[in-house]
């Protein structure tokens, strides 16, 4: 219940009751109802200045733990970075160097993998910090593309660890009959005295002194190309393909126990000493040809031999001496 005002009325003496206008209820009505208005304004301002509210402060916790997770994802990009960049050193300075391959050329591991227009959309996008994340993306680009480059550099590096194993198995590495003490070896690789034609004639190989009967071992694995049986030249003899460009010759023999297109490894036994053919005693004439060309086989006598033994067969096969056979065909 409203309170009844009255006021003093000097002219009449008596006090008269306030009358109150309906326009003067509706403009107190107004203004109190702005000033409400007004303060709750400020206070909302004012909250929202100086306190979080509980959504607000949940994104700004999401946001710091995005930020470390963030610092964390860079921190192990930069670890994978640096291993590749030990593993490429490795690469490169021992493993390409071993089996003689050049290194991979800094701008091939370096090569880029896109560029900024893979990523157009998302720089287009309303995406707060776009620019982190397509940096974050780059990065991953250029680790994916050093990891990519380096295993088809270790796929190259295995090929050519078993193409270096074939190529060892593939070189004449042995001599071609069991000879400890060295004494076997009668007349080497050069220019030496013709047997029969009593003149000094090219010696394409190296002569074995053995008796007959003795094994001849194949030196390298190969496929045997000829075997063939002849009363003149080499007589009974057998030719190997070992691939890489080696080919070896084995002469005079009594006979063979191998066959055109057979496959042998090194030391099976593919024949015995004879004298068959142009020769003058029983011994093995044995060659070594590399791309077609005939060079001197104590060179290749390194893997049954030490370095003294080694140095002994060489000088053996210098001495001019006469050959055991004489042969035109080869």
């Amino acid at each position: 219940m409203s309170k009844i005002k009255y006021y003093y009325d000097t002219e009449t003496c008596k006090y008269e009751r306030v009358k109150v206008k309906k326009s003067d209820i509706i403009i107190n009505a107004l203004g109190f109802t702005s000033l409400a208005v007004v303060l709750a304004i400020g206070i909302i301002v004012v909250l929202s200045r100086y306190f979080e509210s509980p959504k607000e402060m949940a994104l700004i916790k999401e946001n710091e733990e995005l930020k470390l997770y963030y610092d964390l994802m860079q921190e192990q990009l930069t670890g994978m970075d640096n291993m590749l960049g030990v593993l490429q050193e490795k690469d490169d300075h021992v493993y390409r160097t071993v089996f003689e391959a050049e290194p991979i050329a800094s701008t091939v591991r370096e090569a880029g993998s896109g560029g900024v227009l893979k990523y157009r959309n998302l720089l287009e996008s309303d995406l707060d910090n776009k620019d982190l994340v397509v940096g974050t993306l780059e990065r991953i680009d250029r680790v994916k593309k050093k990891m990519y480059i380096q295993t088809k550099s270790y796929d190259e590096i295995l090929d050519l660890a078993r193409n270096k194993e074939a190529y060892y198995a593939a070189m004449p590495a042995i001599q071609p009959v069991s000879n400890e003490e060295l004494r076997r070896l009668s007349s080497g690789f050069g220019r030496r005295m013709d047997p029969i034609l009593k003149v000094r004639k090219m010696h394409y190989g190296t002569d074995f002194s053995a008796e007959r009967g003795t094994p001849i071992y194949a030196t390298a694995d190969g496929t045997v190309s000829r075997t063939r049986k002849d009363l003149t030249g080499l007589g009974n003899h057998v030719k190997i393909d070992h691939g890489f460009g080696f080919e070896t010759l084995y002469g005079h023999m009594v006979r063979y126990i191998v066959k055109k297109g057979q496959k042998v490894k090194r030391g099976d036994i593919i024949g015995y000493v004879g004298n068959s053919g142009k020769s003058t005693a029983p011994h093995l004439h044995y060659e070594v040809h590399v791309n077609g060309k005939a060079v001197n086989p104590v060179y290749y006598f390194y893997k049954d031999l030490d370095a003294n033994e080694f140095e002994e067969i060489l000088r053996l096969s210098s001495i001019e001496n006469q050959s055991l056979g004489s042969y035109s065909n080869r």
